[in-house]
């Protein structure tokens, strides 16, 4: 099998005007598809050809392969972050709400967290909301680095925080970009089913 470029969860426009047509045209049908079709290119003829993506970015951390876990952990992470978009935004609900009142005070508490992380974070990688252990914690990754690869950590929500997710909307205002991500933006509902999938895993350990 071949890794496919994923067809966006919501039309180009959809998240207008916090983040532009035009910016998931290049974003996602460029810079994305630039990872994938770099990660084939890469396994082609080899074992890795037949395995998910996941397992592929695991093998290419594991062997050291620093361009496939460059170009495959970047192809997933961006998946993971179309998914952490949603028109409209919303709220936390259920486990998630009160979990982010438990672990961050309320969701103002959350977003201030996610906030510093994300704007704090020294020049390329992703911001992220995750599950350690039984409790929710913010931190940041570079370059193509993703919890994926670490143990006892499981993603729930990314932010991009290279320069290529925002510029055309927000030049190098990362601030306000951010701002927009958590007000306006934040798929509620990927981070709910996250933490639900998670929570039974640990359940059934």
């Amino acid at each position: 099998m071949t890794i496919q470029l994923p067809e966006l969860p919501y039309t180009p426009a959809a998240l207008e005007p916090h983040m532009s047509a035009r910016t998931l045209e290049f974003h996602h049908g460029k810079r994305h598809k630039a990872y994938v079709d770099n990660t084939n290119a890469a396994i082609a003829g080899t074992a890795l050809e037949q395995s998910e993506l996941d397992a592929i970015v695991r093998a290419a951390k594991e062997r050291g392969d620093a361009r496939l876990f460059n170009n495959a952990a970047q192809a997933w992470n961006h998946e993971f972050f179309w998914n952490s978009l949603a028109p409209g935004g919303g709220a936390p609900e259920g486990m998630s709400a009160t979990m982010i009142d438990r672990d961050f005070g309320g969701i103002e508490g959350f977003k201030t967290a996610f906030r510093s992380e994300a704007t704090g974070h020294f020049a390329s990688g992703w911001a992220w909301l995750v599950l350690r252990g039984d409790k929710l914690a913010v931190t940041s990754y570079h370059d193509a680095d993703s919890p994926l690869i670490h143990d006892g950590v499981v993603p729930l929500l990314t932010c991009d925080v290279w320069e290529h997710a925002y510029y055309l909307d927000y030049q190098n205002a990362r601030a306000r970009f951010v701002d927009a991500f958590l007000d306006h933006l934040l798929n509620w509902e990927w981070v709910g089913a996250n933490l639900r999938k998670a929570l039974v895993a640990g359940d059934r350990a």
